[in-house]
């Protein structure tokens, strides 16, 4: 068993709440911009200063207070990540009341079973179609009072009605909670089974939050700094940068449309960018892309090379050549400056987080001069529990524990985890809670490995090791991550319990597909059709190719099979947060699975 902790710089006021972090920014900083609003004019933001925006929240929450809203009361919140996201959040937190995140992709059961299980008096929605969804399931849900939609004026008429509650009011609730009060709930979106209802204090927040800006301030807590939300605030992940930005004095800016995300980066300029891996891929590849054909591309692939063998010499005792840095001057003015341009020109920072990088896009991104700092972290760690450091970063690894967490590694690999940001039980689940917490640490589940320096590397999830007929024990992600970095994957599912060999499920992605096929001289073609050529097949041959080079031969995969569909949230083969429901795909796609097992002759020698 190895075991590293982080001292924590920050001692932990019992009384500490979230309400409290935006009062102390106010006294410290009241005409300091906390947010810029998008206009949807043309790429403009309107500044919304820090006496602004506790204005607005005091308003807001005087309305929900108005509406009946008691100290303790939940209150499900489900949009798209917008300003009003933010807004509401704060306004709840300052009514003294508990905000519980609902994905607004939720199906109605979805909706139903958290609300049910929050006992939820409130619901804020985004649009009329989520009120609509509410509204199949309202009967079930005799404790929910009121549903506002945003779209229909739902901020407004909250303030309206709260005109007539004195201010005073608000801050005597604002004061009722302390560090060991809960702060919210939020849903597990779960590969498997009924979502858990994961309970975060204020104390979890506070705490962890004061504790990035400590440790993460050279990125997140510069007089410059700032960064764009697009990742749903549903997820913890998004929601706990919502607060970070608070303490930290960075400017926090949403969009809600993935679609509209280049421009938008390029309009808000952030200094520094969180997103998950399949975000970054996509950046790549439509750089890839848009280099077209012939030497343009040629170019482009060169710049790249350059970037990766850049970065890794970084990590040599001898740093770059001579050479090599001249070539990477050239490449940075020919082609990384269009791309630093790409994520709006001044991300000095990219903070990875829900699944593994992989090496080459770490390298790739920091040799173009965008440091990723790739971390690890759960809904029960309130994110981020592992991070790489601004002064340490070892491209491939999760980084050190995060400041006042520690991290175990036990003898079987599994990751346990202890400090103030954990959890404190799922809700109504005391059998999961026991399971799940012991003698003070969490049991992630995860599987991973600690260095010398303290630094996690992920190996895999408990629960997704594939045990081959042969009995080799094989962690998926590895495999799934290298090989959905080809620019034409979406998605990949490595398959082979109790089979003779590893095989693997892959999707094809419509978007990028077109430009590939063009710049490979072939002609369009739908997904399914693609999914059959012999060209494309190759291609696809060659990328398990380089994908097995990270892994043992008795681990590689030797045949894969193309779906026809690909697998997303909309057909119910993704949970929000992108993760693979992989026992469902198995179960659906079974038939997929035996085929590639009744010719047992293998592609891959």
């Amino acid at each position: 068993m190895r075991e590293f902790s982080s001292p924590s710089p920050v001692g932990l006021d019992p009384r500490a709440n979230i309400p409290g972090l935006l009062a102390q920014r106010l006294a410290r900083d009241p005409d300091g911009v906390l947010i810029e609003r998008s206009t949807g004019l043309g790429g403009t933001w309107a500044p919304v200063t820090v006496t602004a925006f506790a204005a607005e929240v005091r308003a807001v929450a005087k309305g929900l207070v108005a509406r009946g809203l008691e100290p303790g009361d939940r209150v499900a919140l489900m949009s798209r990540t917008r300003y009003e996201w933010t807004l509401l959040d704060f306004a709840i937190w300052a009514a003294g009341g508990v905000g519980v995140p609902v994905y607004e992709t939720s199906s109605p059961e979805q909706v139903r079973w958290i609300a049910a299980d929050t006992g939820a008096r409130i619901a804020l929605v985004e649009t009329a179609a989520h009120a609509s969804v509410v509204a199949q399931v309202r009967d079930d849900l005799p404790g929910l009072a009121h549903v506002l939609v945003i779209d229909e004026g739902a901020v407004d008429g909250l303030v309206a009605e709260g005109a007539t509650v004195p201010d005073a009011e608000i801050e005597r609730r604002s004061a009722l909670a302390g560090a060991d009060d809960l702060a919210t709930v939020i849903y597990t979106s779960g590969t498997t089974g009924r979502p858990k209802g994961v309970e975060l204090t204020h104390g979890n927040f506070v705490f962890h939050t004061l504790n990035g800006v400590d440790g993460l301030g050279e990125v997140c807590a510069q007089p410059h700094s700032r960064t764009l939300l697009f990742m749903p605030l549903a997820h913890v992940f998004a929601r706990y940068i919502e607060v970070l930005c608070i303490p930290s004095g960075a400017v926090l800016g949403h969009t809600p449309d993935t679609r509209n995300l280049l421009p938008d980066l390029a309009a808000f300029q952030p200094t520094f960018v969180l997103a998950v891996p399949r975000v970054f891929e996509k950046v790549y590849n439509s750089a890839e892309q848009k280099a077209g054909g012939g030497t343009k591309l040629r170019l482009f692939r060169w710049a790249a090379k350059v970037a990766i063998a850049f970065s890794r010499a970084h990590d040599t005792p001898a740093g770059p050549s001579a050479a090599l840095k001249a070539q990477h001057r050239l490449a940075g003015a020919l082609v990384h400056t269009k791309l630093r341009a790409a994520l709006g020109g001044r991300a000095e920072w990219a903070i990875s987080g829900g699944a593994p990088l992989g090496e080459r896009l770490g390298h790739f991104y920091r040799g173009i001069g965008v440091r990723v700092l790739e971390g690890y972290g759960l809904t029960e760690t309130t994110a981020p529990t592992t991070v790489n450091r601004p002064g340490l970063t070892k491209v491939g690894s999760v980084g050190p524990a995060f400041p006042g967490t520690s991290v175990r590694v036990d003898d079987d690999g599994g990751i346990w985890i202890s400090g103030p940001h954990v959890f404190r039980g799922y809700r109504h689940n005391t059998e999961a809670t026991a399971e799940a917490l012991v003698d003070g640490w969490f049991r992630t589940g995860d599987l991973g490995t600690l260095d010398d320096d303290g630094y996690l590397r992920i190996t895999g999830r408990t629960k997704e090791i594939i045990v081959t007929a042969g009995g080799k024990n094989v962690a998926p992600a590895v495999l799934e991550d290298r090989l959905r970095g080809h620019p034409i994957v979406s998605q990949v599912v490595v398959v082979g319990d109790q089979r003779p060999f590893i095989g693997a499920l892959v999707t094809l992605d419509a978007e990028m597909l077109p430009g590939w096929l063009s710049n490979h001289g072939m002609p369009p073609m739908d997904v399914v059709t693609a999914g059959s050529d012999p060209r494309v097949l190759e291609a696809l041959d060659r990328a398990v190719d380089r994908a097995n080079e990270a892994v043992s031969r008795a681990e590689s995969i030797r045949k894969i099979r193309v779906l026809p569909t690909d697998l997303t949230e909309a057909n119910g083969y993704l949970t929000p947060s992108l993760k693979v429901k992989r026992a469902l795909v198995l179960k659906d796609f079974a038939a997929d699975i035996d085929a590639l097992y009744v010719d047992t002759r293998e592609h891959h020698g």
